[in-house]
């Protein structure tokens, strides 16, 4: 099939904006808990009330500092409480949110605030901070830095006191839904960052859609969730959105070690995680269960969930197989189970591929993961697996009023709603991201089937997914260092892997040279495992990683004993590489870098 249309079976709002959920849960449920709050010293509730007044009073501490609508304020921080909370309050100023990975360096903070032109940022920690103040000379436009371990709340809520409700009501209401409501900021093919305008009504016809129909499930009365992917990235971020438009409980882990202790006490009924994180899931359990001398049972428990799941999908269970899955519920799964809480009944998985053994084993242990594709500049989701309409192994249909076509090199194009209004002050990338009759270009290569559910098959692009779900742009990396004297050429792997790794060749003309100067001798393949050359490496790999957060650092390097050349068709005539190519000839050398 090269095109299929899913019709819209939702009204969206032409007008208002995302603060209207907030007021609209206070005005009529007041009482409910909107969020579960982790103070240090146990979890408090938050009612939709209580969320209302404290977004209300930082909000009115912005108008209070100069903040103006329509101007972006940076928001870098953790996974927690007050980032949904100040998110919101920039809304209610009439704002827009900048967020900013709290990983990020000081130099990609440097140029978000700054293309930004950031009038204010709010930051966590005293590092934040300073990296913010390294860079600020060069920020002309940014008047005030908050920080929310100095109290910025509090610091906000004093300095709005003067502000009246009629001001901020009209500050409010100001968005419509074709105004902006955030810059995302993602990494491009040249590795500099472009600003994703993202506005109230996308996300307003992506969640619409989401919460009233595609998985509705998840947001059922009673429903709960525990974020802990990183709310700068938009897959997080819908789901905070979504769960207080349908008023699901929400909480928030920023510490990855104390997330079991978290679900245990959280009890969440769905999660959204990356691939990485089911994958850490099993690993444990799989180690736990070897050190416990128990590996043998583990390791069937998990064949028969995965062939329970495979029988589901063919429509038959054989009875062996279903008095194993019975039997291993009681043993083995319902530990599994606890781990995410004892409620947990929906996941959904995004930023990467799962996998489809992954994906029938939790379907096997009693969880089902809604596996879902999308990109920033699709505010998230442009597909995804239903509760009701489930086929592990591919994306899904696309969402209701979202259309999908296979152009003629195989690349997937998208219309929808939920399409971004372009990128930040570059006409020159939007029109390249969306053609003259409104397909967005995905970048990815896939096919769709006969039912309409989508398969990625590859990507055209050359950004690398990690398992983690984190986008990095190889170039960043590779241009910095190819500048080494030693280092020739340079590929970054890592897509799907959880973590980021590199191939190096060494310069056959200035290895010579530096190996004089240091009194050695040999050939390129005697001296890759010189102590001293791989010190010169390993700098350079370490100045390299300055550019960009850890999440996108080089953790693992191969030096190649052969150069790449035109000749041998690893480069083009331009000498840029052909990354198919080299993939293909050392793909041993790639997997090797994940080897444990």
């Amino acid at each position: 099939m090269r095109e299929y249309s899913s019709p819209l079976t939702v009204e969206i709002p032409q007008s208002g904006n995302l603060t209207d959920d907030v007021v609209r849960n206070a005005q009529e449920a007041p009482d409910a808990v909107a969020f579960r709050r982790n103070t240090g010293e146990g979890w408090t509730d938050v009612t939709t009330a209580e969320f209302l007044t404290q977004v209300q009073a930082v909000a009115k501490g912005l108008i209070a500092s100069g903040i103006e609508v329509g101007d972006r304020v940076a928001l870098i921080s953790k996974t927690r409480y007050e980032w949904t909370l100040l998110d919101y309050a920039i809304w209610f100023a009439g704002a827009v949110t900048v967020p900013v990975y709290e990983t990020s360096s000081t130099e990609q903070v440097q140029h978000i605030l700054a293309d930004s032109e950031s009038r204010a940022a709010v930051v966590e920690t005293p590092d934040h901070l300073a990296r913010v103040a390294e860079v600020r000379a060069g920020l002309t436009e940014l008047q005030h830095v908050w920080s929310i371990e100095a109290d910025a709340v509090a610091t906000l809520t004093a300095a709005g006191q003067g502000v009246s409700d009629a001001d901020l009501e009209a500050r409010r209401t100001t968005a419509t839904p074709l105004d902006l409501a955030t810059l995302i900021y993602t990494s491009g093919t040249t590795g500099v960052p472009k600003g994703c305008m993202i506005t109230h009504g996308n996300f307003m016809f992506e969640l619409g859609v989401a919460v009233e129909a595609e998985i509705k499930e998840l947001f059922a009365p009673g429903a709960s969730t525990l974020l802990f992917l990183p709310l700068a990235h938009v897959f997080a971020r819908i789901i905070q959105i979504g769960s207080i438009k349908a008023r699901a409980t929400l909480g928030h882990s920023a510490d990855i070690k104390n997330l079991v202790e978290d679900l245990g006490v959280f009890k969440p009924t769905f999660i959204l995680a990356v691939p990485r994180v089911f994958e850490k899931v099993f690993n444990s359990a799989s180690q736990k269960a070897a050190a416990e001398g128990k590996g043998k049972i583990f390791n069937r428990a998990a064949d028969v969930a995965i062939a329970w799941s495979r029988a589901v999908d063919k429509g038959r269970v054989p009875l062996s197989l279903r008095v194993q899955h019975a039997l291993f519920s009681k043993l083995v799964y319902a530990k599994l189970r606890n781990a995410l809480g004892g409620r947990c009944q929906y996941a959904v998985s995004g930023g990467a591929p799962l996998g489809e053994r992954l994906g029938h084993f939790y379907r096997g242990i009693g969880l089902i993961v809604l596996e879902g594709y999308g990109l920033t500049e699709t505010t998230a989701a442009l597909a995804v697996n239903q509760v009701t309409a489930n086929k592990i192994g591919t994306v899904g249909r696309p969402f209701a009023g979202t259309s999908v076509r296979v152009a003629d090199d195989g690349e997937l194009l998208f219309k929808g709603g939920q399409v971004f209004a372009g990128y930040w002050k570059n006409d020159k990338a939007t029109a390249e991201a969306v053609d003259r009759d409104g397909w967005f270009h995905s970048g990815d290569v896939g096919e769709i089937d006969e039912e309409g559910f989508v398969r990625i098959t590859g990507r055209k692009k050359e950004i690398l997914v990690t398992a983690g779900g984190k986008n990095v742009a190889p170039a960043v990396l590779e241009d910095r260092l190819r500048a080494h004297l030693l280092i020739d050429q340079c590929m970054v792997v890592g897509d799907g892997q959880p973590f980021i790794g590199a191939l190096i060749t060494l310069d056959a003309e200035t290895l010579p040279s530096w190996a004089e100067m240091h009194g050695k001798t040999g050939s390129v393949a005697e001296l890759m495992f010189d102590a001293d050359l791989r010190a010169e490496i390993d700098a350079a790999v370490e100045e390299a990683n300055k550019a960009v957060s850890r999440a996108e650092s080089i953790r693992k390097y191969t030096i190649l004993p052969a150069s790449w050349t035109e000749e041998g068709g690893q480069l083009t005539p331009s000498l840029k590489l052909r990354r198919n190519v080299v993939m293909r000839e050392f793909r041993d050398d790639v997997e090797a870098l994940y080897l444990p």
